[in-house]
């Protein structure tokens, strides 16, 4: 570092040293290494150690004397967010959590992808991980029943798509295990065949229970808005009133759709924007016809933009790598972003889940995929914090909040719109029908779980499933096969859908503050200080920003 650690940051470290030790899944997410080869406990026991010890480090942490303004930041924000965590865990909300997308089947099935398999040790590790499936999957079952005699509810629909996730679980897993199965004649081969066999009976296993505990489940998708005070304030990073966020989600909607007919009537549609759609859809300029030209083409874009923008519009740290475009082993339909480890060994890396059967791409709608996921968006502001000298650990690696996140990917599509690489009408439409994606979440995903009443265009009344089906249809121009996963996400993983455009407005509004209240700043000196804190929560992020002393810009690695 270039500032002597301080007490508070040997707190912070301290603990992201217990939560890797407690959640080795969560290590290996977030690059810190020695836990490779286990995986972690969902028993109702382990969940309340993690949730004992971040306890423990709030207590701690309140102890420390503060010394500068790095420390201030790192108390509030491993305050607000540990606050946050533990009020779920006390709810009962973090043991048996079941979901399409991001619940302990799904942590571990797609942490096999993140192990390296180059050399003998490597493999090794793969192996025993391997090994831990069973003691792991034991584990998910103890919790999920727990879940089911002590609650909160968990919705059927959600235990019966995680059970089909569970059947191919394991196929996953051995597109991973590939290169240690491709030698033959080698014992850890016989050993990784032997260990994936058992995890497809495990897997089985699970499916089985998930199917015979259907009845355990309720028919309602809605958590209400008492569970859903608790769910989002933690996603987004700041406190928020659900009946203003809906509001928003409607207005900006709005907001969007009008920018999309005047676009519509420049491709010649009329503002007809299906119309413009299907024009766009149809036009083999923006077609690619396999998933290898496609990650190609994603590559060379992401490749362009960090030339053309670094030491531009932003200061892209020296240390920071290309980000590396993959295809994910998984065919659910997600993109998401894996940050760089700890020493920078495994890269920044954008994985797209190609749905089966998907075999056309079209460019028009992901030129701004590519942005969020790589530069500006998460490769920028994750890697970032990987490679700076000034932030501890935990700040680096762990403190990731979605609506800071996620909120600032979205706003970096938006900002490249505005830096001119969006221009092309196509990929300008493929901006914008991302932004009403985001908005439609908010209105979706509010509404359902809070119960609020539906637009007259689906029927009015409370919200249901088949009204958020009706009206994500009308509104995304998404393949409807990854329209409906993103559906049944929202359902069940509540709170955070909403997180990204809620967040977006909150980078927005902060920029629009600190630059008025900082006049002699330009917009790439806002983006270089804003991105030094590393990940801290919205209200953090604002706070800082707008301080009449904000922190300095930092040290890029």
């Amino acid at each position: 570092m270039s500032r002597p650690p301080s007490a508070v940051d040997a707190c912070a470290d301290a603990y992201l040293a217990t939560a890797a030790r407690l959640d080795p899944l969560f290590a290996t997410e977030v690059g810190v290494a020695g836990y490779d080869h286990l995986l972690t406990d969902f028993s109702p026991r382990a969940c309340a150690e993690r949730a004992d010890a971040a306890r423990s480090a709030i207590t701690d942490l309140s102890s420390m004397t503060v010394i500068d303004d790095v420390d201030r930041v790192t108390v509030a924000t491993m305050a607000s967010t540990l606050a946050r965590e533990i009020a779920l865990a006390d709810a009962g909300e973090t043991v048996g959590a079941l979901n399409v997308i991001a619940s302990p089947l799904q942590a571990v099935r797609d942490s096999f992808d993140l192990l390296p398999t180059d050399t003998v040790e490597q493999r090794e590790v793969f192996v025993e991980r391997l090994r831990a499936l069973p003691q792991c999957v034991a584990s998910i079952i103890e919790g999920l029943d727990h879940r089911f005699a002590v609650g909160p509810p968990l919705a059927r629909r959600q235990i019966g798509l995680v059970a089909a996730q569970a059947d191919s679980a394991v196929d996953g897993i051995t597109a991973a295990t590939q290169p240690i199965l491709a030698d033959a004649d080698d014992a850890l081969s016989t050993a990784a065949s032997e260990a994936l066999t058992a995890a497809g009976a495990v897997f089985g296993g699970l499916a089985d229970h998930l199917r015979a505990a259907v009845e355990s489940g309720v028919d309602a998708d809605a958590f209400g808005i008492d569970r859903y005070r608790l769910h989002l304030p933690a996603f987004l990073g700041a406190d928020v009133d659900p009946s203003e966020a809906y509001q928003f989600g409607l207005d900006r909607l709005a907001q969007i759709v009008a920018e999309q007919r005047d676009l519509a009537t420049t491709l010649g549609t009329d503002g007809d924007i299906a119309a413009a759609i299907a024009r766009l859809n149809a036009d083999e300029r923006y077609q690619i016809s396999s998933g290898e030209k496609f990650v190609e083409w994603m590559q060379d874009l992401s490749d362009r933009a960090v030339n053309a923008l670094s030491g531009v519009h932003f200061d892209l740290p020296n240390r920071l790598s290309r980000l590396e475009c993959r295809l994910a082993p998984s065919s659910t339909g997600a993109i998401y972003y894996t940050q760089p480890s700890a020493d920078l060994s495994r890269p920044g890396r954008m994985w797209w889940s190609v749905p089966a059967g998907q075999n056309v791409f079209h460019t028009w709608q992901e030129s701004t995929t590519v942005f969020h996921e790589g530069v500006p968006g998460h490769h920028l502001q994750l890697g970032s914090a990987v490679v700076s000298e000034d932030l501890n650990s935990w700040r680096k690696l762990a403190s990731f909040t979605s609506g800071h996140g996620e909120g600032w990917a979205l706003y970096a599509e938006r900002l490249m719109g505005d830096l001119g690489w969006l221009d092309d009408p196509g990929d300008r439409m493929g901006m914008l029908d991302s932004q009403r994606l985001r908005a439609a979440r908010v209105v979706v995903d509010v509404g359902v779980h809070c119960g609020f009443d539906a637009p007259a265009s689906v029927g009015g009344g409370v919200w249901d499933a088949q009204k958020a089906w009706a009206f994500l249809t009308d509104a995304v121009a998404m393949d409807r096969d990854v329209l409906r996963f993103e559906l049944d996400r929202y359902l069940g993983w509540a709170g955070q859908a909403p997180s990204y455009a809620l967040g977006q407005r909150v980078w927005e509004q902060t920029r629009d503050a600190a630059l008025a209240a900082h006049p002699d700043w330009s917009l790439r000196e806002f983006h270089t200080r804003a991105l030094a804190l590393g990940g801290v929560t919205l209200d953090v992020l604002r706070e800082t920003m707008t301080a009449d002393r904000p922190p300095a810009a930092g040290t890029a690695g």
